[in-house]
């Protein structure tokens, strides 16, 4: 598992989606970003689809996670 925490772009709050690490001002979990990079879908349409997300979110949320999987 990751650790979010360190990550500018994402929060968590327990009243917030369950306490789930969502994008920074939104109610989208991290999550789907990743669900939906999986079952294909490209980055534009992520961001087409969840509009409260910016593409700078999505590269910080990125970025933190291969950085975080090249240390483990």
């Amino acid at each position: 598992m990751l650790d979010w925490s360190q990550c500018a772009a994402v929060e968590r709050n327990a009243e917030k989606v369950s306490g789930a690490w969502v994008f920074r001002g939104t109610r989208v979990p991290v999550r789907a970003l990743f669900e939906n990079l999986e079952a294909g879908a490209r980055v534009d349409e992520f961001l087409e689809w969840f509009p409260g997300v910016t593409r700078e979110q999505v590269e910080a949320v990125l970025e933190h996670a291969e950085r975080s999987l090249a240390v483990a």
